[in-house]
This record gives C-alpha cells, structure tokens and sequence, in this order.
C-alpha cells in the first residue's frame, strides 16, 4: 500500500517509469549497447552505400512496403465496429510476442502489430538482400534482428494491450510492482531471469552426493559416489566448460547429468573450474592443461588404480580435453580409453552468432581491457550469449518483470546461466586469437602446448561427438568437421534443441529427438540427409557406446579418495559456490 500512496498521480508513476528504465538500460548495457550500436551503424551505412550503387532491389522493397502499408491502412478503415482486422502480415512461427487475444481483437493494437512486422520484414529483408561480403553480412543480419526486436511494440508500455489492460485491472499495482522489479533490477545491476531465492548450491542443486579429493589454484576435483554395487574399473572424468560453472551438469536430481551417470555404475569424477580474480590474470592455456586436465587425469587413475580412464566434456572443456590428449598422445601416453566431446567445437572456421563480436576493431578494445583487468568479467559474457537471443533472455523479461510486474518464476537453468564466473585474461586472449581469430588447432603442429607441437590427427581416442541442431554458439556443421581431425574411430550424434537443452535432457523427461548412424564421408548436410532419427534424449545411446569401448565391472568403492588424495569437503566444493553478482 506503501508504494500506491506513493504514486497517487498515474502520470507521476509513468514519469517516475519511464526515467527508472532508461537509467537501468543504461547501465545494463553502458558499454556493450554502445558497440551494438556502432556496429548497427556500421552494418547499414554499407549497405547504404551498396543501395546507391545498386538502388534497383532498394526500390522494389520499399515499393512493396509501401503497398503492404497503404493495404493495411485500408483494411483498417474499412473494418465494421467489432469485426476484426484481417490479417496482411502475420508472426513468424515459433513468435510468442503478439499471442495473447488483445493483439487481433483490438484494431488498433492489431494494426500496431502488422504495422511493426511489415516494417520489421521490410529491414530484414532489405539487409538479406545485401551482397556484402560474408563477415559483414552476418553482423548485418544480426544487429538489424537485434534492434528491429528491441523495438517491438511489445516492449513499451503505451503501445502494449497487455500491459495497459493489467494496469487497468490492478488500479496501477501492476506498474508499481514493475517499477520496484525495476529498482531492484537496477540495483544487482542486471535482468532478474529467475526466482533466485529458490535455489541453493548443495541444498537443492549440485546435490549428487560426492567429496573434494584434491584442489590447486586453478581446480578442485570432485569424486562422486557410487550408487550401484558394481562400476566400470574406468573411471569417468568430466571436463566442463571453464567459461561456465560446472553445476549445468547437476541441476536438480531429475536433470543431473552427474547422477545419470553414477547410477550407470561409472565412478565419476569432475573438475570444478575456479571463478579466477585479478591475481589469476596470467593463467594460461597450459595452466588448464597442466593444473587442470591433466592434472586431473592423473589422480583419477591413482585414486580407483585403474590403467586407463573415460572422458567426457562440453565446449570449452572439448576443446582443453582434446588439446591435452594431444599432448599425452605426443607423449605415447594411451591413459584416456575414451572421449566424449559434447557441442565442442576444434575447427572455429564458422564460428556461429559469436563471431559477430570478433572482429580486428573489438579485439583491439577487448585486448586493452583485459591488459587493464586481468580477467574477462562474467558479467559481460553473461551480455553477449543473451544477446544472441535477446528475445528470449532480454526482451521478455523486460515485459514481465517491469511492464507486468511480475516475478520470474524459479527455473534452475536460468539461476545456473545468472551465475557466470570470469575467466583469466590471458588464457582468454590465447583462446580467442589462436582458435577464433586464426584457427590454428586445425593445423599441424602450429601450436605447442605442455611444450609438445600439437596434431590432433595423432590422437587414436575413440571419440564420441554429440551436437545440436539449433546451436547458435557451436554450430553443429562446425563440430561435425571437428570429427574428420581426429585420428581415432569417430561417433557423431547431433540431438534436437540447442547448445544447453540439445545435452541436458534426461531420458525421464520422454523429449526432443536425436539422429544417428548417418554417412560421415561427405560432410555434415549428407550426415544428416543419410542419419536415423530416435525419440527421446541420446544420454542411453552414449551409456551404450561408452560401455563398448572396454573395461571390466568391479566391486563399487566403499570409500572415496585415497591416503595421498584424501577427503577435503563436500561436493559440489567451495570454489564453485563464489558469486561474482
């Protein structure tokens, strides 16, 4: 009732509204808004400069615009009271914006609508028809997607049914609530996803139960405990990705990858990557080899005295897995019996929606930064993936958390993606320029890493390649060339959805679909014209294959760690729980 009083004079609320949002839009986006907007710019000033040269395709559009836009303004005018308007553009499959009723009862709101899509298509067709080159295409297509969204009419109060119906029918509470989202929101200095309170590391997520059995400066290493009486005498170690925290692999025991896992009777062990400070600046590539993957390695066989081990990994953590194997290969050593590469990509030829922010002019500022720094803030990865789809993690919250005044509701997917951890400049800088930049881990020996040249058509590891079909980040074609540089017999696997739901799926669930079994010799379209789709998650088919690749069952340990690697607390560890927000 606090806040009503507060706001007695519905303009005064608007005032009070509309200033809040532009001050958090600022310093929400400050910088990165900055250098969409520049390159925005950039994208369009070519293609103006083309248009020019070329106005023949300029003129056609504009004409047909014109003509779809003097339609609707005639169909429009010529609606009966009640009627509804008839439709001359409508949403893209799969657009949830404009579905509630008020969009096509209402002709004015309806008439908004079109009127926003026909304008919208007209842009993005406009910047597809485009004959730049293909870097400058692409950032093209994407910042018009990205400012073309940000300005639906969805998105503002005055020009949203939704939004003003809610407002009439709460006496105003709704905008109230909106406006105290929005200064919370300002005040932790980003977009609230979820209900954060909901969740908690090790109460009810990350809860498959297991203990630290070593830690340095860069990991710890978590050994999980065994649910079956019997396990594989391979242990299985896991590689998450460093640029993320490692607990997307144990959400809720329903969606844990972890426990899947253990209760396959495999004794799993996994690295929990450290969220670094300023002081771990200089950390390297070798350092996550030498202190983390490797290191890693090595315990794990000490620990169940096993000969060889599994691997599994995702992303990033693919590619450090394969750049270690590298190196044990050069070294004649066969410790890893088996390797699992989820959405990883080894050849950064087409680097999906992330190449738009590499570029010569970024990678200067970005290379300043990080000089400055000593880390890559969390926060500002946390900017550019939800960039990639604004609509989804920007766009939408902005809706119904400020416009609707709603609370997010709890989603442990989301909680995990508000919960970034930063990376050590210097490792970063030596990911971005030697795989994006120059694509030198396709090459022979153009890198030396651990002090050995590397040649990933050395390594002779069975290797199991699972990606997703929608992958923005990893694109599944890209990860399918990944498995022509390996040396060793290769499974490709290519599930529904995309870089985070095309991997956590349990099979519980009964969701999505996955291919297999397609041709591999001539390229990824003819991979999947040829493959078999399945129902459901691909989790079993992996179990299976894993378990083809070799070992014995062995009676399942009573005790986790060793006398030289004994207990130090509980998973899932200390070094994962550090907040950076």
């Amino acid at each position: 009732m606090q806040n009503q009083e507060k706001y007695t004079n519905p303009q005064e609320l608007f005032q009070s509204f509309s200033k809040d949002t532009e001050k958090f839009l600022k310093s929400f986006t400050s910088q990165q808004w900055q250098e969409m907007l520049r390159g925005f710019m950039q994208s369009w000033n070519s293609l103006m400069t083309q248009s020019l040269q070329n106005p023949q395709n300029w003129v056609e559009i504009m004409a047909r615009y014109q003509q779809q836009q003097m339609n609707l303004w005639l169909k429009m005018l010529g609606a009966k009271q009640g009627e509804s308007l008839e439709q001359v553009v409508t949403p893209q499959k799969g657009d949830r914006r404009f579905a509630a009723p008020q969009w096509n009862e209402n002709p004015i709101f309806d008439y908004i609508k079109q009127s926003y899509l026909l304008a919208s298509n007209t842009l993005t067709d406009m910047a597809k028809g485009a004959n730049l080159d293909e870097d400058n295409q692409k950032k093209l297509d994407f910042y018009t997607k990205y400012f073309v969204d940000a300005l639906s009419p969805t998105n503002f109060v005055a020009t949203n049914p939704e939004v003003m119906q809610l407002a009439i029918d709460t006496k105003g509470q709704s905008l109230v609530d909106g406006l105290q989202n929005l200064l919370g929101d300002l005040e932790k200095g980003r977009i609230s996803q979820t209900d954060e309170s909901a969740f908690e590391l090790g109460k009810n997520l990350a809860v498959t139960p297991g203990t630290v059995v070593y830690e340095n400066e860069l990991m710890q290493l978590i050994q999980y405990k065994p649910s079956t009486e019997s396990v594989s005498d391979r242990p299985l170690l896991i590689v998450p990705p460093c640029i993320n925290k490692f607990y997307i692999l144990d959400l809720r025991p329903e969606n844990s990858f972890v426990k899947y896992t253990v209760d396959q009777g495999n004794t799993v062990f996994l690295i929990s990557w450290r969220n670094p400070d300023k002081e771990q600046g200089n950390v390297d590539w070798n350092d996550y080899l030498d202190l983390g993957v490797l290191k890693a390695i090595d315990i794990a066989k000490e620990i169940t005295e096993a000969e060889k081990i599994n691997a599994a990994s995702w992303c990033i953590g693919g590619t450090l897995l394969a750049t270690a194997l590298a190196v044990l290969h050069h070294k004649q050593d066969n410790s890893v019996a088996s390797a699992t590469y989820f959405t990883t990509m080894l050849d950064f030829s087409e680097q999906g929606d992330l190449g738009i922010f590499i570029n010569e002019k970024q990678l200067t500022q970005l290379d300043s930064q990080l000089e400055q720094a000593g880390i890559l803030s969390g926060k500002s990865l946390v900017w550019t993936f939800s960039t990639i789809r604004a609509n989804d993690l920007i766009w939408s919250y902005v809706v119904n958390n400020y416009l609707k005044g709603q609370a997010p509701k709890p989603f442990d997917i989301l909680h995990w993606n508000n919960d970034p951890t930063n990376l050590p400049g210097k490792m970063y800088h030596y990911y971005i320029h030697n795989m994006y930049v120059e694509n030198n881990l396709v090459k022979p020996n153009a890198l030396t890493l651990c002090g050995v040249p590397i040649d990933l058509s050395n390594i002779k590891t069975p290797s199991y390649f699972i990606s997703a079909i929608d992958d923005h980040i990893a694109p599944w074609k890209t990860t399918f060339t990944g498995t022509q540089l390996m040396g060793g017999d290769v499974e490709f696997v290519l599930g529904a959805s995309g870089h985070i739901a095309g991997v956590i799926n349990h099979p519980t669930k009964k969701r999505r679909n996955y291919w297999i079994n397609g041709q591999q010799d001539n390229g990824p379209a003819h991979w999947l014209e040829t493959a078999e789709s399945q129902p459901g998650s691909w989790w079993p088919h992996w179990i299976e294959w894993l378990k083809k690749q070799g070992g014995e069952e062995i009676e399942a340990p009573t005790t986790l760690g060793n006398t030289n690697y004994p207990p130090i607390e509980d998973a899932p560890g200390r070094y994962v729980t550090k907040r950076i927000w």
